[in-house]
């Protein structure tokens, strides 16, 4: 019986985040992300974010689940990708009377920020992934 508990024993302290004190059950004793932890991707949050589209018509070939990239274009031909691989959460419905259409794409939060600056100073165009 005692060797049963020597060997039982052992597999506790084994088993725990390391040390004694791992053992008798602390939960920050030797605390370690394991290798299934580090490999885990990090969760980057996203927010819906509405975007007005130049061209209605490019916008009416979109479909909620679809992925974008979003390009920002000056007034001097300057392009540049403001969002990668945004998804299309919404298409609401193109207003003839109103120039370009409304798009709401889920992108993390630091795109939402640009697709916003780029908006309100460049004309934006969408190509699909």
């Amino acid at each position: 019986m005692a060797a049963g508990l020597a060997v039982t024993a052992a597999a506790l302290v084994a088993a725990g985040s390391g040390g004694a004190e791992g053992a008798r059950g602390h939960p920050d004793a030797g605390a370690r992300p394991t290798a299934a932890a580090a490999r885990e991707p990090q969760r980057v949050e996203t927010v819906k974010a509405p975007v007005r589209i130049a061209d209605a018509a490019a916008v009416r070939l979109l479909r909620p689940g679809d992925r974008v990239d979003v390009i920002a274009a000056d007034g001097g031909g300057q392009a540049r990708v403001v969002a990668a691989g945004a998804r299309v959460m919404q298409v609401p419905d193109v207003d003839p009377t109103e120039n370009g259409a409304l798009l709401v794409l889920s992108v993390p939060r630091p795109a939402a920020a640009r697709l916003a600056g780029a908006g309100a100073g460049s004309r934006l165009a969408v190509t699909l992934c």
